[in-house]
């Protein structure tokens, strides 16, 4: 009984410290074809020189063939880093009218200063319409530069 309860507590404190991150639609537009519901990053925060998993839940009310995303982050406001991929390789395609889950995994260099960064992504359609843009933060540890031995 008593590691029943002890298996299931550690399964409590691991479900609850994965959290819901909060988001903002850029120039406060949200009437998007792409909704996000919830943005999750697996660790957080995240580790340098560890595989970070950015899931983004979303809904869209049309299939969506393929196209593209684009990540800009920036650190105290400053650019730091962007890259662009084909919507296809984050999530199957095409996605049909309805909820998904796009999965970007990214793992960040050692030498990645801790501290709080902000993530913007936009997708495009292949016809070139913007399907969403939002924007998120998220945080570096400062724990994360110490190396394991």
């Amino acid at each position: 009984m008593n590691r029943q309860l002890l298996l299931l507590f550690t399964f409590y404190v691991l479900v609850s410290s994965i959290q819901a991150i909060d988001f903002t639609y850029c120039d406060d537009e949200e009437n998007f074809p792409l909704k996000v519901q919830q943005i999750k990053i697996i660790p957080d925060p995240v580790v340098t020189g560890k595989p970070a998993i950015f899931n983004i839940s979303a809904v869209t009310d049309r299939s969506v063939s393929g196209g593209k995303v684009m990540i800009e982050v920036r650190y105290f406001g400053i650019h730091v880093h962007s890259e662009t991929h084909d919507i296809c390789e984050e999530v199957s395609c095409p996605i049909e009218a309805g909820n998904f889950v796009l999965s970007h995994a990214e793992t960040l260099p050692g030498y990645t200063p801790p501290g709080v960064y902000t993530l913007k992504m936009k997708m495009i359609g292949k016809n070139g319409y913007q399907l969403t843009c939002f924007s998120f933060k998220f945080k570096i540890g400062f724990g994360a530069l110490v190396s394991e031995s």
